[in-house]
């Protein structure tokens, strides 16, 4: 016989609990009775127990929840000053740099938006002496650069006291060249390449594989030259009249530039604004550049403030995975359909 006041659960599993019958023989709950109590205490100890556990779990989620939420407020904030490169005043004697590399568009590092925005923040710094825009870029939108270029003059007449140099390095060809042609000077390496100052665009025709393979093209459209540019259908004289007229003139914006910057320096050739481009070396002969330099020495010999801050605005990750998966694919079918006038 098990004792009476043994507690369910923890008595010893070889001895077994007789089951117990009422006044009328029917079996009773074997639980019932004078250790009802004792099961009671336990059940409240175990839910008390298992209610703390949770609260204890719950807490520890929150406080653990807070601690990743600071820590990720820390890290971005920090990479913000990173890609910023520079974002707050920095007050001491300096020399700015902003990087603009690769083609000039909209979307990617070299365009107006990223470029503009840095100048501003380096011209901004009271401790800035001079900028130094250092290009390695072959060109791309004429908008983007001419947007650069606009906002470079407006920076230097703004701050008068803070010259802009350009560095040149591997290329600042076309548009690249373009938005140089407001700096004060620029600095080449003498193998450098320096030039194309002329306008394109470029796409393809496939009427005659069509008419090969017999396909025919039903393109309708309201107005009769709106398909101009449809590579599955014929350009008109008109049409070629129309869009030559127009890089003509984009082309005359361009030589203006190029002119107004450079002035007395240029030494005009024939050849100057066909599109052609040279090295580094020759673009000193040409008055298209004013000497040799990099980013340290034109800091150290011509603006005299060693110490360099570089306010170029970093790409993020997400920039950077967002461009190469979609935009650079969206770019490349839209180019590859409808191709616009460019600079490179």
């Amino acid at each position: 016989m098990p004792e009476e006041n043994s507690i369910p659960g923890f008595s010893d599993p070889d001895r077994q609990r007789e089951p117990k019958f009422g006044a009328d023989g029917k079996p009773t709950d074997p639980l019932a009775g004078p250790i009802s109590w004792e099961r009671s205490v336990l059940e409240e100890l175990a839910a008390a127990s298992l209610k703390e556990r949770r609260l204890a779990r719950r807490w520890g989620i929150f406080f653990k929840s807070v601690t990743l939420l600071y820590a990720t407020f820390v890290l971005l904030y920090l990479a913000s000053l990173a890609i910023k490169g520079g974002e707050a005043d920095l007050g001491t004697r300096h020399t700015a740099l902003v990087t603009m590399e690769g083609v000039i568009d909209n979307t990617g590092q070299a365009s107006a938006e990223k470029v503009n925005s840095a100048l501003q923040t380096a011209f901004h710094d009271s401790g800035t002496v001079g900028v130094i825009l250092r290009i390695n870029s072959p060109g791309g939108s004429p908008v983007q650069a001419g947007m650069i270029y606009d906002e470079i003059k407006r920076l230097r007449a703004e701050y008068p006291g803070k010259p802009l140099y350009v560095v040149v390095e591997d290329i600042c060809a076309s548009g690249g060249y373009y938005t140089a042609a407001a700096a004060d000077q620029i600095f080449v390496d003498k193998a450098s390449i320096v030039g194309s100052i002329g306008v394109l665009m470029d796409g393809f025709g496939f009427t005659g594989t069509m008419e090969k393979l017999g396909v025919e093209r039903r393109l309708l459209t309201a107005g009769k030259n709106k398909g101009i540019g449809d590579p599955f259908s014929p350009v008109t004289d008109e049409q070629k009249a129309h869009l030559q007229s127009m890089l003509d003139e984009i082309h005359e914006q361009f030589i203006k530039v190029v002119r107004d910057g450079r002035g007395a320096r240029l030494k005009e050739t024939p050849d100057l604004f066909s599109g052609l481009f040279w090295s580094g070396a020759k673009s000193i002969e040409l008055g298209l550049a004013d000497g040799y330099g990099t980013v340290d020495s034109v800091a150290r010999d011509v603006i005299k403030a060693q110490d360099v801050v570089d306010y170029t605005e970093k790409e993020s990750i997400t920039e950077r995975f967002a461009r190469r998966i979609g935009s650079s694919f969206a770019g490349s079918l839209a180019r590859a359909v409808a191709a616009g006038p460019a600079w490179r």
